[in-house]
């Protein structure tokens, strides 16, 4: 049997934590940042990165066959 392929585009925006739980970067970060388009507190909240839904996280997972 073959190896399986890493699905490259998700490999380079997810990691995975030491228990398994699929880590992502926020969306909304990258343009439209000055005062008048989003508060600073929005800003503030997006520079954190959060867990990817559990109901995606299998999806996520099946991408990354050797992480």
């Amino acid at each position: 049997m073959p190896k399986m392929k890493t699905h490259r585009a998700t490999a380079k925006r997810v990691k995975l934590t030491g228990t398994g739980k699929v880590k992502v970067s926020q969306t909304n970060k990258r343009h439209l940042l000055n005062s008048n388009a989003k508060p600073a507190k929005r800003k503030v909240r997006l520079r954190k990165s959060k867990l990817v839904d559990e109901t995606m996280a299998a999806n996520v997972k099946r991408m990354l066959p050797y992480a």
